[in-house]
């Protein structure tokens, strides 16, 4: 890898033993992948993945405190993934106990040392960074040091920004050095798309499910999405910008991928059209049909297959305030056609931290709050992680929960039959 007399000066010491180590660990990581050169963090935040004070986490708490006393801390502040506790959210004496003196007993003092490396706010816990009320969007062409996957995905596909699908602690090392190993999304060759995907559904198809299968077929490739101009037209709106969040975000889980391009949708699509497809792409058509296989054949792994959920998740990643706002009306219609006053299944809903507050300024928070579902900052993922949490029957609208937990997945329509109808 050519380095720059400047980035060869910091791995030789200039800078000291410890920024030493950051840029020696950079290029050690860009040598693995074959990148060429380093290239400069232009970003104005970074955004981390590693949100949580886990108890076994304590290599990561020390290299956090040699960071934070050699005084190289972060170049860009951050947002940082979510909080993984919640006192609001459904949970008993035993599964908090094991939350608050077990799992995550090292939180306060972990958020104290992002704080000391550059945390933008007290708001900034959430997976979705790029929502408008929390501050972190970074701009077409923007060269990023992210980790979180779903954020990955969206930066690089619905922003135009470029990104490598890093691992947690890479993300941050960039974001010191203030530069990142030069390979793979980064480069306009590592940006063209190996898949094309022709959907042909009558319906629209859901989000999670038409990301799922793409993910489980093209894993950690590039796929050109062709046929759904009809369901999301040509301009990222606020809706279209939400379908994308959940779609991208379950390609990304379900199987490997850092960018998508959608035909006369997303940036590159839009400016390059089909010449990002390389000769020889591979086709995946999805109709209606392949999408209820996907679904079907999702294993369940509950110990009573037929047990009757105990809580729901919705908002993995995040919601948007739209979302919570479209949610809220779809809630109540449900209440009033099943003749119910409240949801029957303990229901979660979660989003950022800003977004909760603006969303707490409408009307809209007094009628949620009313239908008896809860609203919360937390992370599902990593409630479930509490294995008396992920013993019990919990469904969720998200992929990705699914994907990483215990968690069985329905539609958004058929969530909301279960926790407004109870069937």
């Amino acid at each position: 890898m050519y380095l720059t007399p400047e980035q060869q000066a910091i791995l030789d010491g200039s800078k000291g033993e410890t920024m030493a180590k950051v840029m020696k660990t950079l290029v050690m990581y860009g040598d693995t992948f074959g990148a060429d050169k380093m290239v400069p963090v232009t970003s104005e935040y970074n955004h981390l993945v590693t949100s949580f004070g886990l108890k076994m986490m304590k290599p990561v708490f020390d290299l956090m405190q040699q960071l934070i006393d050699a005084g190289v801390v972060s170049s860009q502040q951050f947002s940082v993934d979510p909080r993984p506790v919640d006192k609001n959210v459904p949970a008993n004496f035993l599964q908090n106990f094991i939350f608050n003196k077990i799992m995550y007993s090292k939180q306060e003092s972990y958020e104290k040392q992002l704080n000391e490396l550059g945390l933008m706010n007290e708001d900034a816990f959430t997976c979705a960074c790029y929502l408008d009320q929390v501050g972190n969007k970074p701009g077409k062409g923007d060269v990023l040091s992210w980790a979180e996957s779903s954020a990955v995905v969206y930066a690089n596909s619905v922003l135009g920004a470029r990104c490598n699908r890093n691992s947690g602690i890479m993300d941050i090392m960039g974001s010191i050095a203030g530069f990142v190993p030069h390979f793979g999304l980064l480069t306009d060759e590592g940006r063209k798309a190996t898949w094309v995907i022709k959907v042909d559904c009558k319906r629209k198809p859901e989000a999670q499910l038409l990301g799922s299968a793409i993910g489980m077929k093209v894993m950690e490739d590039v796929p050109y999405i062709t046929g759904m101009e009809k369901w999301l037209g040509t301009e990222l709106n606020d809706e279209n910008c939400a379908y994308l969040k959940d779609f991208g975000a379950a390609t990304a889980s379900n199987g490997a991928v850092g960018l998508y391009h959608i035909e006369n949708l997303t940036p590159e699509a839009k400016e390059l059209g089909a010449s990002l497809v390389t000769e020889g792409a591979q086709v995946y058509v999805i109709d209606d049909a392949e999408l209820e296989r996907v679904q079907r054949e999702y294993p369940v792994i509950w110990k009573n297959p037929n047990a009757k959920p105990k809580l729901c998740f919705v908002g993995c990643p995040h919601m948007s305030l739209q979302q919570l706002k479209d949610w809220t009306d779809r809630v109540e219609e449900g209440l009033k056609a099943s003749g119910n006053q409240k949801v029957l299944i303990p229901t979660v809903f979660t989003t950022a931290p800003a977004v909760k507050k603006e969303f707490e300024k409408t009307p809209y928070a007094a009628r949620l709050a009313a239908t008896g579902v809860v609203l919360s900052y937390i992370c599902p993922l990593m409630y479930m992680n509490n294995p008396l949490c992920g013993s019990m029957s919990v469904i969720t609208s998200s992929n990705k929960l699914r994907t990483y937990t215990t968690a069985r997945y329905y539609t958004e329509a058929q969530i909301l039959d279960k926790i407004t109808k109870g069937v």
